[in-house]
């Protein structure tokens, strides 16, 4: 697992909570975003989106958002 992605997997295990998946997809979309905005600047020649979204699949993946934790799974006594 890359960095970026083992950052993601904490975020997610620690506020990945019954009613939170939109503020986790947020995140994921601003983290995918910035990498792209990163991976651009370094270039000359300006990366697609759909190259990044081909090198995003095949290459370096990151996790998508998963609610963990559930309120209404019963805790057990």
């Amino acid at each position: 697992m890359r960095p970026c992605g083992a950052k993601l997997l904490g975020h997610y295990a620690y506020y990945g909570i019954t009613g939170n998946y939109r503020a986790l997809a947020r995140l994921y979309w601003w983290v995918r975003a910035t990498w792209y905005r990163w991976l651009s600047r370094r270039s000359r020649a300006r990366l697609s989106w759909d190259r990044f979204l081909r090198l995003c699949q095949q290459r370096y993946p990151l996790p998508r958002p998963t609610v963990v934790h559930s309120v209404y799974r019963a805790a057990n006594p």
